[in-house]
């Protein structure tokens, strides 16, 4: 069902596109109209500070197809050899994995995406995964879970595939500054564990992010 909305989604695009002599904007915008209902979204109210510069239905461009059966990240990295949970491994599961305290909390803190978009553009959250660079190199028997996140629009595969994207981005982020591969698990939970659940623009931009939890052997 999933993929059937995702073809479906895909399958209007292309017949938007079609029309000789039409007006972009028009077909766009008459476009998402036909498939709001799908998204189950309510478009009104939204901010251009999020990247919009009107309604919903007029920006809210979907991944590609392809986009849902690969995984993402500024360069391919195989994930680690060791699978958290695995029988007679030694690691943990992922759920015994802790969020940091202390002042751990200062090093592994949240950084966050634009709307649609996996890739860090602020500096002080390049600054963030510098700090945990450094801190994970000099601590070679911590590891650490990448969560990525999104907010409640789009459907659930749209944001697992988006979640996906940013985890492993966020991972290639690390190990391009020297922290060992094996040691950083990436994951995603799509739309499924919001930190806020309000329903407006400071919800959604809270929740798109990458969280981090840590184990140390």
């Amino acid at each position: 069902m999933k993929f059937y909305r995702l073809f479906l989604v895909c399958a209007l695009l292309g017949l938007a596109g079609c029309s000789r002599g039409s007006d972009p904007l028009s077909s766009l915008q008459t476009k998402w109209k036909r498939l709001k209902t799908l998204w189950g979204e309510d478009s009104e109210g939204m901010l251009a500070s999020e990247g919009f510069y009107g309604p919903i239905e007029e920006e809210f461009i979907p991944l590609e197809e392809d986009d849902l059966q690969m995984q993402f990240a500024e360069t391919v990295i195989p994930q680690p050899r060791e699978v958290p949970g695995a029988p007679g491994g030694g690691l943990p599961s992922l759920n015994m994995f802790k969020r940091a305290m202390a002042d751990l909390a200062y090093v592994f803190q949240n950084v966050h995406f634009n709307t649609d978009d996996y890739v860090l553009r602020r500096p002080e959250h390049l600054e963030i995964i510098d700090r945990m660079a450094s801190y994970l190199k000099k601590h070679p028997y911590t590891y650490v879970s990448v969560g990525g996140h999104c907010d409640e629009r789009g459907s659930e595969a749209y944001n697992l595939a988006l979640g996906t994207r940013r985890s492993n981005y966020v991972r290639s982020l690390l190990v391009q500054r020297g922290v060992d591969a094996n040691h950083i698990h990436s994951i995603s939970y799509g739309k499924e564990q919001p930190a806020n659940f309000g329903h407006n623009a400071p919800a959604w931009a809270k929740n798109r992010r990458a969280e981090f939890k840590i184990y140390q052997k």
